[in-house]
């Protein structure tokens, strides 16, 4: 396996926790400061995580490191006092173990509720709109637009909107929870977090055509998401926010997930992986110029791009009042996270 700058194979740090994770098992071990190795990471954070890995002390015993399923608002207490740097009581520290193994920066947690179990986000603190609401809604109208996303589902718990995303790496089978192998396309690339910055839709569109299972319609698939990324502006679409599950025999993209819309102050933007070439401009011509590594002809692409301004146009109000969205927030998105005037330029 490829490893990286420390080590590690990088599929085993596609299974470590990231920022979050990490600022709650400095929190619980009291080290709020410095860095631990990669194994206290992997054997102090959850055994639930993303993906079908755990990690061990022994190698002849298995003891799952798991929480009592916890209430929301134990939850979103819990992941205050952490983002206030506030010590917890016992419970709601047993609570916290729930986030700790999993990935990304923002407030999170893994849960489980009648039947499924999801990953809940949380609002936070230094929160300037509704980040949790305009997950929500990118989340929605993609699958109204006929992408392969993740179910969500928003939730209120002690006054704060919950982002209640179902997790597909987990399958229920005769009382029993199957774990999902999976890969990030950054271990798929080859790459590290010091090199995420050469990750590249047009490599990954590569690796599909000749490792993914039925190649023309996952390519379509993906450069369907990069559009719909562009359009809603989820500029954080690096490499780690695309998945495939591995089945020992082959690879299978995953459903779409962390479609985030990001705060954006004027019109120009960049996506988080290059389009093709050095190019990783937020505009549909971006896309244009990629589309024959998609095997997509021009003509494909902007049917594909007129598809989904329509369904955002046509269905922002609906999915907008689903989410119970301010008129303020709403003013907000428009046209400057959702259909920006610089992003549509497909040309």
């Amino acid at each position: 396996a490829s490893e990286q700058a420390s080590g590690v194979p990088l599929c085993i740090h596609d299974a470590m926790p990231d920022s979050w994770g990490r600022r709650l098992i400095h929190h619980r071990l009291g080290e709020l400061t410095g860095e631990f190795g990669d194994l206290t990471y992997l054997l102090e954070s959850g055994s639930d995580r993303i993906g079908a890995l755990d990690f061990q002390r022994s190698p002849t015993e298995y003891v799952p490191r798991s929480a009592n399923n916890v209430s929301l608002e134990e939850l979103i207490e819990s992941a205050e006092r952490v983002e206030k740097g506030v010590p917890l009581t016992a419970e709601l520290d047993q609570a916290l173990f729930h986030g700790s193994s999993i990935g990304g920066a923002r407030p999170k947690a893994l849960i489980q509720e009648q039947g499924k179990k999801y990953v809940a986000k949380f609002s936070s603190g230094t929160d300037l709109y509704s980040v949790v609401k305009a997950e929500f809604i990118a989340m929605r109208l993609a699958e109204i637009a006929g992408l392969n996303v993740a179910p969500v589902k928003l939730v209120n718990a002690a006054n704060k909107d919950v982002l209640l995303i179902e997790r597909f790496d987990r399958q229920l089978k005769d009382g029993n929870w199957l774990r999902k192998a999976m890969l990030s396309a950054l271990t798929l690339l080859g790459l590290d977090e010091m090199m995420a910055r050469y990750a590249s839709y047009e490599k990954l569109a590569e690796i599909i055509r000749h490792r993914f299972t039925d190649p023309r319609d996952t390519l379509r698939e993906l450069f369907s998401r990069l559009a719909f990324n562009i359009l809603c502006g989820n500029t954080d679409d690096h490499a780690r926010n695309h998945a495939a599950f591995w089945d020992g025999e082959s690879l299978t993209l995953t459903p779409a997930y962390d479609i985030c819309p990001q705060g954006r102050t004027g019109n120009e933007a960049s996506q988080g992986m290059l389009i093709s070439g050095n190019n990783n401009m937020s505009q549909l011509k971006s896309c244009v110029e990629a589309a024959n590594h998609f095997l997509l002809s021009v003509e494909d692409a902007h049917a594909i791009f007129a598809h989904q301004i329509e369904v955002i146009e046509n269905n922002w109000t609906a999915v907008c009042e689903e989410a119970n969205l301010s008129e303020v927030d709403k003013k907000l998105f428009w046209g400057r996270q959702f259909l920006n005037p610089y992003s549509t330029i497909a040309r």
